[in-house]
C-alpha cells in the first residue's frame, strides 16, 4: 500500500465560488404626491446625470393651493404691521398682538408646506446612473407612495459570492480575486475583496463576500453568472490526498502506520479541500504516516507492508 508522511506547509488558499453580478447602488423613485403624470421620457437603458428631471406629476390643485396660502400669508403679514402701528398709540392689547404674531407663523408655514408639496410634483435623478426600471406611463394616476422608476448607478456594480465559514478568517479586505463572466467567454478579470458581511446564513454557514471589479469590464451586466477565485493569505496547513479521507456513521477517519508498522484507525476532522488535497484539522500530526492506497481488507492492528512511502 502507498503511505504519505503528514507535513505541515505554508498553502495559500485558491477557492472558486460562484455567484452573480449586482448593482451596489440602486435608487427606487416612489411619489410624494399623487397627481397625473404629465412627463415621463426615460426608458430602460437610459443614461441620466445627476439631478436631471425624472417624472413630471400635473400640480394645478397644489398650485392654486399655494397662491391662495401666498395670499393669506400676505394679508397675516398686513395684518401684524397694523397692529405693531397701533400699539405705539397703546390702541391694541399684547393678547390681540400675540394672537396677529401666531397667525401670520401659522401662514408663514403653510406656504412652505405647500411650496415643498409643489417641489415633490418635480422628481429630479439623485445621481447619475441608468433607468433599470420604467414603471408608470404619460397619463397615469399615481397615488402616493407609488413605484414610478428604478435607477441604478453603473460604476458600483460588483459581484456577490457565498463564502464558506472555513474561507473568511483567512480573507481580508483588498485580497486580490480572479472572475470569470461566462457570458463574456474564458477572459478573467481582476477584482479585489471589497466588503465581507458580518453575519452568516444559519443553513449553509455561508456568508456574502462583496467583489469590487478592477475595472467594470465592458458587457458586464446585473444578473450574470461569475465564478470567482479568491486567493487567501498563506498558512500553515496539514494536507493530505482526499481520497485518503474515508467516513462512516461515526465520522471522518484516516488509516495511519503506526510505529509498530501496523494499521491504525483515527478519527479526525476534515477542513477545507484544495484541489486534490484536504486539510486536517484534528486528529493528525506532522510526521505521522497516512495510508492513501491499499484500504482493501484493512483492519484496526493488521501489519502493514508499504510498498511506497512518499514524503
Amino acid at each position: 500500500m502507498t503511505v504519505e508522511v503528514a507535513e505541515r506547509a505554508p498553502v495559500v488558499g485558491r477557492h472558486e465560488r460562484p455567484g452573480s453580478l449586482r448593482f451596489r447602488r440602486i435608487a427606487r423613485i416612489f411619489s410624494q404626491e399623487e397627481g397625473r403624470v404629465l412627463g415621463l421620457a426615460l426608458f430602460e437603458g437610459d443614461r441620466i446625470e445627476a439631478d436631471q428631471p425624472l417624472i413630471a406629476l400635473d400640480d394645478e390643485l397644489l398650485r392654486t393651493e399655494a397662491d391662495k396660502a401666498i395670499a393669506t400669508r400676505e394679508q397675516k403679514a398686513l395684518d401684524f404691521q397694523r397692529l405693531l402701528g397701533l400699539r405705539t398709540r397703546q390702541a391694541v392689547s399684547e393678547d390681540e398682538l400675540a394672537q396677529a404674531r401666531t397667525a401670520l407663523a401659522i401662514a408663514q408655514a403653510e406656504e412652505r408646506r405647500l411650496q415643498a408639496r409643489l417641489g415633490h410634483t418635480r422628481i429630479r435623478a439623485p445621481f447619475a446612473g441608468v433607468v433599470t426600471q420604467r414603471l408608470v406611463e404619460p397619463g397615469d394616476f399615481v397615488t402616493r407612495n407609488t413605484h414610478l422608476l428604478t435607477l441604478a448607478d453603473p460604476d458600483s456594480l460588483i459581484a456577490e459570492v457565498q463564502v464558506s465559514e472555513l474561507i473568511l478568517p483567512h480573507l481580508a479586505l483588498g485580497d486580490p480575486v480572479t472572475l470569470r463572466i461566462d457570458a463574456l467567454g474564458a477572459e478573467r478579470f481582476a477584482g479585489e475583496v471589497l466588503r465581507i458581511h458580518p453575519a452568516l446564513d444559519q443553513t449553509t454557514r455561508q456568508a456574502t463576500v462583496e467583489v469590487a471589479l478592477k475595472p467594470i469590464p465592458a458587457g458586464a451586466r446585473a444578473g450574470q453568472f461569475v465564478r470567482a477565485t479568491l486567493e487567501s493569505a498563506a498558512v500553515e496547513r496539514i494536507l493530505v490526498p482526499f481520497r485518503a479521507l474515508q467516513r462512516d456513521p461515526e465520522g471522518e477517519l484516516l488509516w495511519l502506520v503506526g510505529e509498530d508498522g501496523k494499521a491504525e484507525r483515527r478519527a479526525v476532522r476534515g477542513g477545507l479541500r484544495i484541489a486534490d488535497r484536504i486539510e486536517i484539522l484534528e486528529g493528525l500530526e506532522p510526521g505521522e504516516r497516512v495510508i492513501t492506497r491499499g484500504f482493501l481488507g484493512l483492519t484496526r492492528g493488521k501489519a502493514v507492508r508499504v510498498v511506497e512511502d512518499r514524503r
